[in-house]
C-alpha cells in the first residue's frame, strides 16, 4: 500500500515550485533557440533530464541545510529537519535523481547540456549551499549564477552549442535573483538570524538591503531591454518588459520607503510572478509578434 505522506515528503525534497519556475525559463530558452518548434524528443527528454537534475540539487540543499532548517519557522517542518526521511535515503534519492537526469541529457539530448547541468548542480548544491550561504552576505549574488542557468540549458538542448543570446537570458535571471531573494531575507530576517546565516539584512541592515534591491531592480530593468536592443525580440516583448519592470521598480521603491516585513513578503511573491510573465512575454513575442528578426538570419 502506498504511503502518500512519504511520497509527499520526497516530493517536498525536490522543491517542486522552484523546479516549475526553473522549467518555465528552460522552455523559453528551448523555444527561442529555434525558428520553428522544439522537436518533441528534445522537449520531453530535455525537460525530464533537467527537472531530475534540478530536483537532485534541491534534495542536496535539504541535506546540507537540515540542521539550520530546524531553527527557522519557514523550514522547520521539512522532511529531513523533522527526520521523517533519513539522511541515507535522501542521499540515495539525490544520487538516483542526479545520475538519471544526467544520463538522459547525455544520451538523449546532448553532452554539452549534460555537462552544463552538472556544473549547475555543483554550483547550487555545493558552492552556494555548502560554502557561500554560510560565509558571505553576497551569497545570493554569487550563487545566483547557478540559478540563472536554466534558459541556457534549454537553448543548448536544442542547438547543442552556446550563444550570446542564451547568455542574455541568464543575465536577466542573474540580476533578478538578488532583489527577489533579499525580499524574502527581509521578510524572514529573524529566521536567518536564528540560523546564523549572514544574509544582507542581518550584516548590513534592512535599509541598506532595500537600497540595493532598488539598484538591482534598475539593473534588471535595463537588462530586460537588451533582447529588443539586440533584435532578439520585438515590440510586444518590449512593451511587456517596460510595464513589468516599472511595476517591479515601483514595488521596491515603496518597500524602500515603508518599514513593513509583510510588504517584503508580498514583494517576494510579486518577483516570481514578474519573472514568469516576463519570460512568457518573450515566448509569445517569439511566435506571434513581429516576425522580422535578424537573430536567426
Amino acid at each position: 500500500m502506498l504511503n502518500f505522506r512519504l511520497l509527499a515528503d520526497y516530493l517536498t525534497l525536490c522543491k517542486p515550485k522552484v523546479i516549475m519556475v526553473m522549467l518555465v525559463t528552460t522552455w523559453v530558452g528551448m523555444h527561442l533557440a529555434t525558428q520553428t518548434f522544439v522537436p518533441w524528443r528534445i522537449f520531453i527528454f530535455g525537460t525530464l533530464g533537467i527537472a531530475l537534475a534540478g530536483s537532485s540539487a534541491a534534495v542536496i540543499n535539504h541535506l546540507v541545510d537540515r540542521h539550520i532548517d530546524l531553527k527557522m519557522i519557514r523550514t522547520a517542518q521539512r522532511p529531513l529537519a523533522n527526520k521523517r526521511i533519513s539522511v541515507y535515503n535522501a542521499l540515495l534519492f539525490a544520487i538516483i535523481l542526479g545520475i538519471g537526469g544526467l544520463l538522459i541529457l547525455t544520451f538523449l539530448v546532448n553532452p554539452l547540456t549534460a555537462f552544463l547541468t552538472f556544473t549547475t548542480i555543483l554550483g547550487y548544491a555545493v558552492v552556494y549551499t555548502l560554502f557561500l550561504k554560510r560565509r558571505t552576505p553576497q551569497n545570493i549574488v554569487i550563487g545566483g549564477a547557478a540559478g540563472a542557468m536554466p534558459p541556457l540549458l534549454g537553448w543548448t538542448a536544442v542547438t547543442g552549442e552556446l550563444s550570446a543570446f542564451a547568455w542574455l537570458l541568464v543575465l536577466i535571471i542573474f540580476t533578478w535573483t538578488p532583489p527577489h531573494f533579499w525580499a524574502l531575507a527581509i521578510y524572514r530576517k529573524d529566521d536567518y538570524q536564528k540560523a546564523n546565516i549572514p544574509m544582507l539584512p542581518i550584516t548590513h541592515g534592512i535599509g541598506f538591503t532595500k537600497l540595493y534591491m532598488v539598484l538591482y531592480t534598475i539593473l534588471l530593468f535595463l537588462s530586460t531591454l537588451l533582447p529588443y536592443a539586440m533584435n532578439m525580440s520585438g515590440p510586444f516583448y518590449l512593451v511587456c518588459a517596460i510595464i513589468l519592470g516599472s511595476l517591479f521598480l515601483i514595488q521596491t521603491l515603496v518597500l524602500y520607503r515603508v518599514d513593513s516585513p509583510a510588504l517584503a513578503g508580498k514583494t517576494f511573491g510579486f518577483s516570481i510572478t514578474y519573472l514568469l510573465l516576463l519570460f512568457s512575454a518573450l515566448l509569445i513575442d517569439h511566435y506571434i509578434a513581429i516576425p522580422s528578426r535578424r537573430i536567426f538570419e
